[in-house]
């Protein structure tokens, strides 16, 4: 395994902790009460990128956006998609195909024990989902598939918490042309785009800001088939001089049109309106307001039980 694979390797597993105890209730109900607004968990958001911003690597923007894709796979597990085609997984291999990890499960004891050591030391699986697009090949961060159904949702994050107008203009332009990749081979996948700001950003580059709150906008499908099925905005903030930092999510100053309840409406609405009703039967019972069981195999559940 490269060093860049360890590095993403122990990058993800630093978050396991957080997620363990990180809420799995329905997104759609809140105090009770049923919701037709997505309601994330910023609080595990908040949670997980404080541990980056504690070791002074918030601005290597591998370990921070790595907290985002952890979440955001947290979220759709909330939203009730199957815990084994969303990667990165909750546990490692962050990726790796839910049919191997169902032999694994039916193998004897031994056998399955000896098979994952193998994949986890390089031999299957990885911390990467690079998938085809029409022109080239792209690392995707977040993705929901299957060989059955090839890929139904593709997710690229981007964190930046620093030098905005110095990299706003070339995030746009490689955010638009992955757009442009991906959609071209998978027209009916929920594509989407989901970008993370440090809030400095209001008061160091006012001008700046605007141009973000345009380019989220603007990189949407207008109707062409070219844009993002969805795209989303969040700030977040942290004081540097505090001795253990918390990560803060501000809310008031990012639009509700490109906000993250939007967002992930969005994304689990385009993944349901195309396929067949009895698919992803957790997710639109949990859509629809319904307190129902998340499926498929989760190691969280059962590091619970066997911790519980």
């Amino acid at each position: 395994m490269g060093t860049g694979a360890v590095e993403k390797t122990l990058a993800f597993a630093e978050y396991d902790a957080t997620l363990l105890s990180a809420p799995k209730d329905s997104p759609w109900i809140r105090n009770g009460a049923v919701t037709q607004e997505f309601n994330p968990s910023f609080e595990t958001l908040e949670r997980l990128l404080s541990i980056p911003v504690r070791s002074k690597a918030a601005t290597r923007s591998g370990r921070f956006a790595q907290g985002v894709d952890a979440w955001l796979a947290h979220e759709l597990r909330r939203a009730g998609f199957d815990a084994d085609v969303v990667w990165p997984r909750a546990e490692a291999p962050r990726v790796l195909s839910s049919d191997i990890l169902e032999l694994l499960r039916k193998l004897p004891e031994r056998l399955s024990e000896e098979l994952h050591d193998a994949i986890l030391a390089g031999k299957a699986g990885s911390t990467d989902a690079r998938i085809l697009g029409r022109a080239y090949m792209k690392q995707t961060d977040v993705v929901m598939t299957h060989w059955s159904t090839g890929p139904e949702l593709l997710l690229s994050t981007k964190a930046m918490t620093s030098s905005f107008g110095k990299n706003l203009s070339n995030r746009y332009e490689e955010a638009y042309g992955d757009a442009a990749n991906l959609r071209a081979r998978y027209p009916l996948a929920a594509v989407g785009f989901y970008f993370v700001q440090r809030a400095t950003i209001l008061d160091s580059e006012p001008a700046a800001f605007r141009r973000t709150v345009d380019m989220i906008r603007k990189l949407r499908d207008f109707g062409d088939g070219f844009g993002y099925s969805a795209t989303g905005l969040l700030l977040v903030d942290w004081d540097d001089h505090a001795e253990k930092p918390e990560v803060k999510v501000v809310h008031s100053p990012v639009p509700d049109d490109i906000g993250t309840a939007q967002f992930m409406n969005a994304m689990v609405d385009t993944v349901l309106k195309v396929t067949p009703i009895d698919l992803h039967e957790a997710a639109r019972a949990r859509r629809a307001g319904e307190v129902a069981p998340l499926p498929g195999h989760d190691p969280v559940d059962e590091l619970q039980e066997a911790l519980f």
